[in-house]
C-alpha cells in the first residue's frame, strides 16, 4: 500500500469527481484513476460507487475514509515521535512562538525562568500561530507560546494540551499621529479608515475577526492591506498607512514616544492572554524541568 493512494482517496472523497481530484492532486486522470483501483485491489473492496455521477462512496469507502484519516495523522506524527524518543534525556528544548511574542515578550519572559529552570538549549521556531500548532500536532514542538482569547479558541484549546497563562497584553487599534498630536485615521468615526488587517494565518487576526468582525461590516472601514505579522503591520501604520490593531508589548516604545496614537476608544481595545501549551504526555527531562518552573512562577 503506497501512502499517495490514501492522500488520493482523501481528496477523492468530499466530491467523487475524478478529474477535479486528479487536478488537485497533480495528475493526469488515467493515473490518478489506476491509483484509486489499486487502492481498492489492497482493501479488497470498492471505494466508490461509479454508476452514479459524480461517483459516492460504499459504505467499506465511509469506514475506510476514517481509516485513511487516521493512518495519515499517524504517519505524520512519526517523525516527531521518533525525536521525542531520541532526545528523552536532551537538554533541549522545542519551543515555537507566535512572531510577536517571539520579538517582544519571549526574551524577557526566558530571562526571567533562566536561574530555576537551568535552560541549556532553546530551540525556537518563530511562526504564525496556525504552523506552530501544526507543529506542536506533529509532535516537532513541545511547547507553544501564543496570544489568546476565549472567544477564538485554537486547535490546542482542548484536553489533549494543558496550558497555563504567563502574561498579559492588549491588542490597541493605532494610527500615525496628524499634525494635532490625534490620530490621522480612527474607528467610529465619520470617514472611512484604511484597514492594515491581519492574514487568516495570523493568531492576532483570528482574535480581531472573532470580537469585532460584525462591528466592523457596520463600521466605515476598508482593509488597504494584509499581512500575517504585526511587526509588518507597524512598520506600515508608522509609515501612515492606516489603522493597525497592534499588541500593547510590540508598540508600547512607539506610543510613549507619541509615533503611533490610539485609533479608537477603550470599546475599540482587546485585553488579552499570553499562554503556554504543552502535550499531556511531555517526555525529556529538560521539557518537565522546564514546565515545573513554568509552573512555580505563574500558577497562582
Amino acid at each position: 500500500m503506497n501512502l499517495i493512494w490514501l492522500e488520493d482517496f482523501l481528496a477523492l472523497a468530499p466530491t467523487g469527481n475524478f478529474s477535479r481530484a486528479a487536478e488537485e492532486r497533480h495528475s493526469s486522470q488515467p493515473a490518478f484513476s489506476r491509483r484509486i483501483r489499486a487502492l481498492e485491489a489492497w482493501v479488497g473492496a470498492e471505494l466508490f460507487d461509479r454508476s452514479t455521477q459524480p461517483a459516492r462512496l460504499t459504505e467499506v469507502g465511509e469506514w475506510f475514509l476514517g481509516v485513511a484519516q487516521d493512518l495519515l495523522a499517524r504517519v505524520s506524527r512519526v517523525p516527531g515521535d521518533a525525536q521525542r524518543v531520541a532526545e528523552a534525556s536532551s537538554v533541549t528544548l522545542r519551543l515555537a512562538s507566535t512572531h510577536a511574542l517571539s520579538f517582544t515578550f519571549l526574551p524577557r519572559w526566558l530571562r526571567g525562568l533562566e536561574a530555576s529552570a537551568a535552560l541549556e538549549s532553546v530551540q525556537l521556531m518563530s511562526d504564525v500561530l496556525q504552523r506552530c500548532e501544526a507543529l506542536m500536532q506533529e509532535g516537532k514542538a513541545q511547547f507553544v507560546l501564543s496570544h489568546t482569547h476565549s472567544l477564538a479558541p485554537g486547535v490546542l484549546d482542548t484536553d489533549s494540551y494543558l496550558a497555563i497563562q504567563v502574561g498579559v497584553d492588549e491588542l490597541i487599534p493605532v494610527s500615525l499621529p496628524n499634525d494635532s498630536g490625534a490620530a490621522r485615521f480612527a474607528l467610529g468615526g465619520g470617514a472611512s479608515a484604511p484597514l492594515l488587517h491581519y492574514s487568516e494565518e495570523s493568531g492576532l487576526g483570528r482574535i480581531i475577526r472573532a470580537v469585532f468582525e460584525r462591528r466592523l461590516n457596520d463600521c466605515a472601514v476598508h482593509t488597504v492591506f494584509t499581512a500575517h505579522a504585526a511587526s509588518v503591520l507597524r512598520t506600515m501604520a508608522l509609515d501612515g498607512r492606516g489603522v493597525a490593531w497592534l499588541p500593547r508589548t510590540l508598540v508600547e516604545d512607539d506610543l510613549d514616544a507619541g509615533k503611533l496614537v490610539a485609533a479608537g476608544g477603550d470599546a475599540w481595545r482587546v485585553p488579552i492572554a499570553i499562554k503556554l501549551y504543552r502535550e499531556r504526555d511531555l517526555s525529556g527531562r529538560a521539557a518537565e524541568t522546564f514546565w515545573q518552573a513554568v509552573t512555580l512562577q505563574h500558577a497562582s
